[in-house]
């Protein structure tokens, strides 16, 4: 299928609409700067599948969604352009670069990658089949289908502990099931988890399988200590046990580590000019609404400097010849 090439060329490409995609944009636009922002599904990122921000400053506490609808609405108050796409490529160029999507071709002077992580798998049996009908990995979606039925929660870090309290107010009892025997999540996260009656821990244990005809019925654990092998009747399984970035499309830019985490410098620039990252994809040390926007209001910035430059360089051209 032939792809139809955008004329327009604009100073900013925003690929992936998350609180650092969209800050990014609203830097960009309020710079003059003509701005487009590409996204795969809805604007908000992670923020779509959290039901409570409580350590974003200017909140007490705002439920996801919303705080992702706030961010969208100052994300395009600057003329900043919104536009549905999958991208496939980045195509480095002299005069500018090629975003390449399932079915378009956009340009742009500067790029800056905001598409972030995805929940990874447990890779078991069961788990494919049964995605959608008792495993999940997004609370806030399917939490309410499974009133006062029982429910499991794999893994240890923040989002284990604070997607399983959250569970509490719709199941009859949350286990969480973790591989190690302590928690990783910050500590007033394992508190409140701790202080919850409807919580159990179930530690030095992994699930070898998820059971069920057509819904999670039951899972299949292994202590990793003494190898004993147990049965757990549940009605649905959430598994947050780490995320692996959206980077399949960049590959062929040399910008990640191996890992495929985008590697930048304290500029959110990549080692290709005019190329940046910010939020989640990137390589850093703490993956939060708060410095996915700092991170974007940095690349919005530097991308407006760097545009600044080349028509600097465009200028000394022309009055060379």
């Amino acid at each position: 299928m032939e792809k139809e090439i955008q004329d327009t060329i604009y100073d900013v490409v925003v690929i992936g609409s998350g609180p650092g995609g969209m800050t990014a944009a609203l830097y960009a636009s309020r710079s003059d700067l003509s701005t487009l922002l590409i996204e795969r599904g809805v604007p908000g990122g992670q923020l779509i599948n959290t039901a409570e921000v409580e350590n974003y400053a200017g909140f007490k506490s705002i439920k996801g969604p919303e705080l992702a609808n706030n961010m969208y609405e100052g994300a395009t108050q600057f003329g900043a352009e919104y536009t549905f796409g999958d991208v496939r490529e980045i195509i480095d160029g002299k005069e500018y670069k090629q975003i390449v999507t399932a079915n378009k071709i956009f340009k742009a002077r500067a790029v800056i990658i905001s598409t972030g992580a995805e929940h990874k798998k447990l890779g078991v049996t069961g788990e494919s089949k049964l995605n959608g009908r008792g495993v999940s990995y997004c609370a806030v979606c399917d939490g309410a289908f499974f009133r006062d039925r029982p429910l499991v929660v794999v893994g240890g870090g923040d989002s284990a502990v604070e997607e399983g309290t959250y569970l509490t107010q719709f199941a009859s009892e949350v286990t969480v099931i973790h591989r190690r025997d302590e928690l990783r999540a910050q500590q007033i996260l394992q508190n409140r988890a701790f202080s919850n009656d409807k919580m159990k821990f179930i530690w030095d244990t992994v699930v070898e399988e998820i059971k069920g005809e057509n819904n999670v019925e039951a899972l299949v654990l292994r202590n990793v200590k003494t190898n004993e092998v147990s049965e757990l009747p549940a009605d649905g399984v959430f598994i947050y046990i780490g995320l692996i970035p959206n980077t399949e499309a960049f590959l062929k830019l040399g910008i990640t580590d191996e890992e495929g985490w985008i590697l930048t410098d304290n500029n959110m620039e990549t080692s290709v000019p005019g190329i940046f990252a910010v939020g989640d994809v990137r390589d850093t040390v703490l993956r939060q609404v708060a410095t996915a926007v700092g991170d974007g209001s940095i690349a919005g910035d530097a991308a407006y400097k760097y545009i600044e430059s080349l028509k600097e360089e465009l200028a000394l051209t022309e009055e060379a010849k």
